[in-house]
This record gives C-alpha cells, structure tokens and sequence, in this order.
C-alpha cells in the first residue's frame, strides 16, 4: 500500500535523542529520523556512506580537519570510513538516509549503539 509519510508528526512520537526510527525503505536504504541534541561520540562507518538531512534546527557534523554546519534544508553524505561526530547545541530533527541496519555508533559499541532500529 503506498501513503504518505508526515515527517513532522513521526518527531512527535520520538522522546528520546539519538535514538534513530525507520520511517521508510527505498531499495536496499533505510530512510530513518532522529532527535538530536548534544554532541554523540566520534565514530565512522566501515561500509557505508551516511547521508544527514536536517528537517528543524540546527546541526555541525564535527570532521576531525573541519566543521560542516548545517541549517534547515541543508544535508551532506559523509563517505564511509570518515571518522565524525554529529552535534546540535539546540534539538534538532534529523533525517538518514543509510542501510537499515546499520548501526549508529559504526565502528563503536557502547550504551548509544541502536542495534535494533524500530519503524514509525
């Protein structure tokens, strides 16, 4: 069945941050959403690129060379094997684009790894 998805009422149904939800499937990625504030924790991904869409605030993706700032509307793909850290000084919405499964904290394991991605 094909419906429409409101991204903005999927953030309401969202309390925790980084804690990333699938709200569709294209092919064979994941299009996820996730609360963030504060910084997460430097971390790559060994196997895929990760692409950061900002849908409300604001969002630095911390690269160890450079800072990426981005404002509503804006998105980068970090490049697999790039070590970052995702941080936003106020909350901010966020959409993904990546494999389902994988695993937020790449090549980390620790209390913030998501193993299990649930759909909204």
């Amino acid at each position: 069945m094909i419906e429409k998805v409101n991204l903005l009422s999927k953030f309401d149904q969202i309390q925790e941050y980084y804690s990333p939800r699938i709200v569709a499937n294209v092919n064979d990625s994941a299009v996820k959403i996730v609360k963030v504030k504060g910084e997460f924790l430097w971390h790559h991904h060994d196997e895929s690129d990760e692409l950061f869409l900002v849908i409300k605030g604001k969002l630095t993706i911390k690269l160890r060379d450079k800072d990426i700032h981005l404002n509503e509307g804006e998105m980068v793909v970090i490049p697999k094997g790039v070590e970052h850290m995702p941080f936003a000084e106020e909350e901010a919405y966020v959409a993904l684009i990546e494999p389902g499964d994988l695993l937020n904290t790449g090549n980390v394991q620790n209390e913030r790894s998501v193993h299990h991605v649930d759909n909204i």
